[in-house]
């Protein structure tokens, strides 16, 4: 057991070599990782800051043991919390170890005569309690980095569920990892109302199959907001998984935010319309529910069935807007159209392919010839309605 005089001695010795000590270790450093090269001047001098503190927090440890984790905890808070974004948890325990390595291997030059074996053990015993401490460091930085992204993602589900991209958005929506391209919005509801821990495990779910996808859970509402190249198609049904039963709805194609912002506002109407179609698909596409979105005062939905199923049929001319509208009042019987236009049964055929060629819309199956109806209603109203109202 050395005197208490070597003790002493060796605590002179370590705190007069303390910057030798850091600068080894920088040396080091610089020798055996490839990444400690390649850091920019900035987080090299915060490395070369933690390694100081590392030597400086030992020295303290080794004057009195009472202050272990204290010390040891000021080794991480003497850099920039950033350090944590730059350099991972993997890379910080290597910095511990190197300047352990350090202070090891110069034991013999800083200890009195008879304390090598004390410093030597000293050190290995510190060097545990650094470790544990820079996990603890990382999980907490971790914790409130996710704090921090919810909150983020929550106002920018918010602002896409309201319309309401303004200039923060994006930037926003860039600090969570999205960047403009092909995107996905999908909406339903979940199973039950989910707490923290089952909200976290759908986040999960929906990330394992969309990567950075942005999630809002608001009671049972669930939107997702998927930026993904793949196949639409193919990751809506990979995610429908995480929808409870109901309607789950498909926002038109979007790229640029405000464009994500439209198909959020489409599919969130189109969920609240769905049940009106008692036979929809699971899942649906908002654009398929046109008519019922315009029965629950979607306003976007009216103007968009005007634009894609009315206005190409009136911009054609001829006789196919009398046609369908004919067709359409006589219970979708050709032959009674046919009389009561006095013209042949294929002429009415002929009209009524022009029509579906024109607008995608085949008005002789059912479900199409609703969506033709409501068409043919909205357009009728709006050239019904005197310009000033």
């Amino acid at each position: 057991m050395p005197s208490t005089d070597a003790r002493a001695e060796t605590l002179r010795r370590l705190r007069a070599g303390s910057g030798q000590l850091a600068t080894a270790a920088l040396k080091s450093l610089d020798a055996d990782y490839h990444w400690f090269r390649e850091l920019p001047a900035r987080e090299r001098s915060w490395v070369g800051i933690v390694a100081q503190a590392g030597i400086d927090s030992f020295v303290a440890w080794f004057a009195d043991r009472s202050e272990t984790t204290r010390s040891a905890m000021e080794v991480f808070a003497a850099a920039p919390p950033e350090l944590t974004r730059v350099i991972s948890l993997q890379h910080a325990l290597a910095i511990v170890r190197t300047a352990v390595k350090v202070v090891e291997g110069h034991s013999d030059d800083f200890a009195a005569p008879g304390a090598e074996q004390m410093l030597r053990e000293a050190v290995l015993r510190y060097s545990r309690e650094i470790a544990f401490s820079a996990a603890e460091v990382y999980a907490r930085a971790a914790e409130s980095r996710g704090a921090w992204d919810a909150r983020i993602e929550a106002l920018v589900v918010d602002a896409l569920v309201r319309g309401e991209v303004d200039d923060a958005i994006p930037s926003r929506a860039a600090a969570l990892g999205w960047k403009p391209g092909p995107t996905l919005v999908m909406v339903g509801t979940t199973a039950s109302a989910l707490g923290e821990v089952e909200s976290a495990e759908v986040r999960r779910s929906i990330r394992r199959a969309a990567g950075n996808a942005l999630v809002g859970i608001h009671g049972d509402d669930l939107v997702v907001v998927a930026r993904t190249d793949e196949s639409h198609e193919a990751v809506a049904k990979q995610l429908l998984h995480v929808f409870g039963p109901g309607p789950v709805v498909l926002g038109p194609p979007a790229v640029t935010l405000l464009e994500v912002a439209r198909a959020t506002r489409a599919a969130i109407a189109g969920a609240t319309a769905a049940p009106a179609w008692a036979l929809a698909p699971r899942p649906v596409h908002a654009d398929d529910l046109l008519p019922e979105r315009v029965l629950v005062g979607d306003a976007a939905a009216r103007d968009r069935l005007l634009a894609i199923a009315y206005d190409p049929i009136q911009r054609a001319g001829g006789a196919l807007q009398e046609t369908v509208a004919t067709f359409l009042d006589c219970g979708r019987s050709l032959e009674l159209t046919a009389r009561t236009m006095f013209v042949h049964a294929n002429t009415v055929r002929y009209r009524l392919k022009k029509v579906a060629e024109i607008t995608g819309w085949d008005v002789l199956h059912t479900r199409d010839a609703h969506v033709l109806s409501t068409a043919m209603a909205l357009g009728r109203l709006r050239e019904s309605t005197p310009p000033s109202l």
